[in-house]
């Protein structure tokens, strides 16, 4: 047997190994899903029924649901922990159950300096200047929102 087979020989005993080994775990994995099997169908059958139609809004992404409950993307809501004004908004999503009729982001910007970096590049983006840029701010993926009640209207446009 010539080198090159030998090679190509030890290469194809070594893949497959690593093949059946990566089968056992996966089976073994597998066996654990299985008896999950009920609710894994039952989750994904609500995720089957919540995503029906996909339409745009601005370059927001709004997903209609066939609970007819919006479901938005590509929103984020910026906050400061203690901010009155976003204290306000905040309480508007609770008291409205926002949270499970749209999704988005919640970002504190007071503490954490990633968060307010982006704040800052979506401001940018809409011309604020960053003199003027303040909590609450809302990002819905084309265009900025700042202050409690544009924010709170805009959420309100939404379920409505």
């Amino acid at each position: 047997m010539s080198k090159k087979t030998k090679i190509i020989l030890i290469i194809f005993i070594t893949v497959s190994i690593l093949a059946g080994y990566i089968i056992i775990n996966n089976d073994e994995q597998n066996s654990s899903f299985i008896s999950n099997e009920t609710n894994q169908i039952k989750v994904t059958n609500i995720i089957e029924d919540i995503i029906a139609t996909s339409t745009t809004l601005g370059n927001t992404e709004v997903k209609s649901s066939s609970i007819g409950n919006p479901i938005i993307t590509n929103i984020i809501l910026f906050y400061g922990d203690g901010c009155p004004h976003c204290k306000i908004v905040e309480e508007f999503i609770e008291n409205n159950n926002i949270k499970n009729k749209i999704s988005f982001a919640q970002k504190e910007v007071y503490n954490n300096k990633k968060n307010a970096d982006e704040l800052v590049g979506k401001a940018k983006i809409c011309g604020i200047p960053t003199d003027s840029i303040g909590v609450p701010f809302l990002w819905d993926g084309t265009k900025c929102l700042v202050g409690d009640q544009d924010i709170v209207d805009f959420f309100k446009s939404l379920i409505n």
